[in-house]
């Protein structure tokens, strides 16, 4: 490719940057997820296969979401620059593909369920920016008359126009970038619990390094979501209606929900995409309120029994997860939680309020950003996942982890310890067992249990001895039952099978 050619590809791709970054600032203003690169990367999601979606969370892990917006830019770019070799010999069909684009763009963000008035505006702005800077840059470049001293070159101005354009992009894009990352201010003070707990007992801890500590920081818990945008609520027009085949449906505000009387849970929650061994697994101290009470006063305050009665929970943004109705009025004391580890949720843990059902994966039972929960059957209305061929009964299953050492260590022979977590909710945990390569199966110390819908701690201490070695953990539930070997992909159930790694020592 010539000079020419490479100048004018530069030209669409600037052009089309500098359009987007446009419309990225002005979506920041209007209504962030119309973002043109947001709304095409939501669509995307929402009509990416299963096994794909997989196959990203497993290799990427919590990196999914920048990957594929990198990947959306690097297609819109692509097919900018072929754009811009198209300008060389028509006007018409270089506008056509930006155009194209721009629509496209403009069609996910107008059709997304979180879709503002103005959520057509920023793929508007896209196109014109971006059709009138490519003109502009390839009258300040000279592409269609070279410059006679420098035959097919862009002249000295052509070179400072391109740069200016990415300056210039790059400046729209991190401005818009800084106000779609503004949040709403969290002026929310949590209620008292009617219901707190005690301090965690001594013990629930065994104070080994390298373990998961009992409580996972806010920080560093988890996040897998759908959402390339945080939502942004605010508190002071959130409602949650609860609706559907009920007596007295009702619409609360975050006030009214505040003021219902609270709850304290330490409950562990797992993501079902989490593989044997992963990291999608946490423990907080949560505060809400019972999800049996809301639906008390919705007029449903007993077990109907029917397994194919769901409630249909929805986000602010439009996800939809369908969660047995029976395990939000039975006594495992599901709830609408409004705190996290002693402070009002996060934004990405769900803000303003978010359902969770312990016992259950999240896909299954831990709406973030929660505005409606709908009492329905499972024909009539399938949630997100369900459609997308996962299981409707997301019990969690019973596994355990190793923490320390770390997978491929190298350790000194010697006295060390291996140590992580186990978790069955609502079964608990009896029992935890190590074995070194192919020896007996050892059993290990047990941190206290808080409670059966919290993770364990466990320890072992272990001699090792020069070589390579494998490590591999097993638990025992509160019913006796043993840990499955039989593996299993996290599709469509929850991954299942024995924790293993390899060490070396000396």
């Amino acid at each position: 490719m010539n000079v020419r050619r490479i100048t004018a590809a530069m030209c669409g791709i600037l052009a089309t940057a500098l359009g987007g970054a446009a419309a990225h600032l002005v979506a920041a203003l209007v209504s962030a997820p119309s973002s043109p690169v947001l709304a095409v990367g939501s669509t995307v999601i929402d009509g990416t296969p299963t096994p794909v979606k997989e196959w990203a969370v497993g290799t990427f892990g919590t990196a999914d979401k920048p990957i594929l917006i990198g990947s959306v830019i690097a297609v819109t770019l692509l097919l900018a620059a072929v754009a811009g070799v198209l300008r060389l010999r028509s006007r018409a069909a270089a506008v056509a593909v930006l155009v194209l684009l721009t629509v496209l763009a403009g069609a996910a963000a107008v059709l997304r369920p979180q879709a503002g008035s103005f959520a057509w505006l920023p793929a508007i702005v896209a196109a014109v920016v971006g059709v009138a800077c490519l003109e502009w840059l390839v009258s300040r470049t000279r592409l269609l008359r070279p410059d006679p001293d420098v035959p097919g070159e862009p002249t000295r101005r052509g070179v400072l126009a391109l740069g200016g354009a990415g300056v210039g992009a790059v400046a729209l894009g991190a401005g818009g970038q800084a106000l779609a990352r503004r949040r709403a201010p969290v002026t929310i003070s949590l209620p008292t619990a009617a219901d707190p707990l005690p301090p965690l007992a001594k013990g629930v801890d065994v104070g080994k390094a390298g373990i998961s500590p009992f409580v996972t920081p806010v920080k560093d818990f988890y996040r897998i979501d759908t959402a390339l945008l945080v939502p942004k609520v605010d508190p002071g027009t959130w409602s949650l209606t609860i609706d559907g085949d009920v007596p007295d449906p009702f619409t609360i505000d975050l006030d009214e929900l505040l003021a219902m009387p609270a709850v304290e849970r330490d409950i562990t929650l797992n993501c079902v995409s989490n593989p044997v061994g992963g990291p999608y697994v946490g423990n907080a101290r949560w505060l809400g309120v019972l999800t049996r009470e809301l639906f008390a006063r919705a007029g449903i305050d007993a077990d109907p029994r029917d397994p194919d009665l769901q409630v249909l929970s929805t986000s602010t943004d439009g996800m939809t997860i369908s969660t047995p109705l029976s395990a939000l009025l039975d006594d495992r004391d599901a709830l609408v939680a409004v705190g996290m580890n002693g402070a009002p949720l996060a934004a990405e843990r769900g803000f303003p309020a978010r359902l969770l059902t312990p016992r259950l994966y999240g896909f299954v039972g831990a709406t973030k950003w929660l505005t409606r929960m709908t009492v329905t059957r499972y024909d009539e209305q399938p949630a997100y996942w369900t459609e997308r061929g996962w299981a409707t009964d997301g019990t969690v299953k019973t596994q355990s982890r190793i923490d320390t050492p770390a997978p491929l260590a190298r350790l000194d022979p010697g006295r060390t310890t291996i140590g992580g977590v186990a978790w069955a909710q609502g079964r608990g945990i009896a029992k935890v067992e190590v074995r070194v390569d192919d020896g007996p199966w050892q059993r290990a110390t047990l941190g206290v249990e808080a409670d059966i819908d919290c993770w364990r701690q466990w320890f072992l201490p272990w001699d090792a001895t020069d070589g390579r070695h494998d490590l591999t953990v097993r638990a025992t539930d509160g019913t006796g039952e043993i840990q499955t070997t039989t593996m299993a992909n996290p599709f469509p159930a929850g991954a299942s099978g024995l924790h293993s790694i390899a060490v070396t020592v000396g």
